[in-house]
């Protein structure tokens, strides 16, 4: 049977196919890059149990009472260590400087905020805070929640 001129395209079958598998890709691909993988959530929350434990040990090394301060939005975790051995708080003390001798302040990227906005913390000179708290980030599950014992001031 012979061809009527040149015939050139694709079929409807083709067509169909190749839009269905554009479809799946978006799908699988698009979220990715849309930075809602959760790698900033739990990226933020490593970030202030680091920011915590390092509160901590400078508060024993330095014998002074450190603070840490959080703030929402963005969400933030601030740290001052106070001037003088035996303060009760951080009001008169200096911002606590971090390994790079730059301010230590733990910022969030992305979307990573606090579930509920914690109350400060506060780490005496043997490095146990006034109470114990529990902080969660959003987005993480509750096993991941970073709790902060009340009798040691273990960070984890």
């Amino acid at each position: 049977m012979p061809l009527r001129g040149d015939l050139r395209g694709f079929t409807m079958v083709e067509l169909v196919v190749t839009i269905v598998i554009i479809g799946i890709l978006a799908v699988n691909i698009l979220p990715r890059w849309s930075g809602n993988s959760g790698f900033d959530d739990r990226g933020f929350r490593d970030s202030v149990v680091a920011g915590l434990r390092y509160a901590q040990k400078s508060a024993v090394a330095s014998r002074r009472t450190v603070c840490a301060y959080f703030s929402m939005p963005p969400a933030r975790v601030s740290f001052r260590i106070s001037d003088v051995n035996g303060a009760a708080d951080c009001t008169t003390g200096n911002v606590l400087a971090g390994p790079d001798t730059d301010a230590l302040v733990v910022t969030a990227t992305g979307n990573a905020t606090f579930a509920t906005l914690p109350t400060g913390i506060i780490f005496d000179a043997a490095g146990r805070p006034g109470s114990g708290a529990t902080i969660n980030v959003s987005g993480l599950s509750a096993s991941l929640a970073i709790t902060v014992e009340a009798e040691t001031g273990y960070v984890h």
